[in-house]
C-alpha cells in the first residue's frame, strides 16, 4: 500500500501565501484570490493521479517532457501543463515544487501586471 503521492503537493500548495484550497469538479483546486494555481486529483477513469499547473518561464521543460513522454505530461495553451503520476512512480519533487512556486507566482501577480503594463502603454500614447 503505497501513500497518497498527491498529500506533499497539497501541504506545499495549502502553505503558501494566500492560497485557499477548493474543490473543482472531482478534484482540489488551489486558489490566490480569484487565479487558480493548482488543480490536483485522481487521473482519468479513476487511473492514478493528475496536478495541473499553470507555468511560464518553465513552459519550454514542460512542452519537452510532453513531446518525450506524453502519456505523463501535456502542455496545454494558456500555460497550463498537465502532470499524470501514481504512486509507484510519483512525479519528482524538484519538478513538481518548482512547476507550484511557478504557478503561485503567477496567479499572485497574473494578469495585474500584464494590465498595468497595458495600462502604461496606453498612458504613455496620450501623452
Amino acid at each position: 500500500m503505497s501513500a497518497d503521492p498527491t498529500e506533499p503537493i497539497r501541504r506545499m500548495a495549502a502553505s503558501l501565501a494566500g492560497a485557499a484550497e477548493g474543490t473543482a469538479c472531482n478534484q482540489s483546486s488551489f486558489k490566490v484570490g480569484k487565479s487558480a494555481f493548482l488543480f490536483i486529483g485522481p487521473g482519468a477513469k479513476g487511473v492514478g493521479y493528475k496536478a495541473m499547473f499553470k507555468l511560464a518561464t518553465s513552459m519550454p521543460e514542460a512542452q519537452e517532457l510532453a513531446a518525450t513522454q506524453p502519456e505523463r505530461f501535456g502542455a496545454g495553451s494558456g500555460g497550463w501543463v498537465t502532470a499524470r503520476f501514481t504512486a509507484d512512480q510519483p512525479l519528482r519533487k524538484t519538478l513538481w515544487a518548482k512547476w507550484l512556486k511557478e504557478s503561485h507566482r503567477l496567479a499572485l501577480g497574473g494578469g495585474t501586471a500584464a494590465a498595468k503594463k497595458a495600462g502604461r502603454k496606453k498612458t504613455g500614447r496620450k501623452a
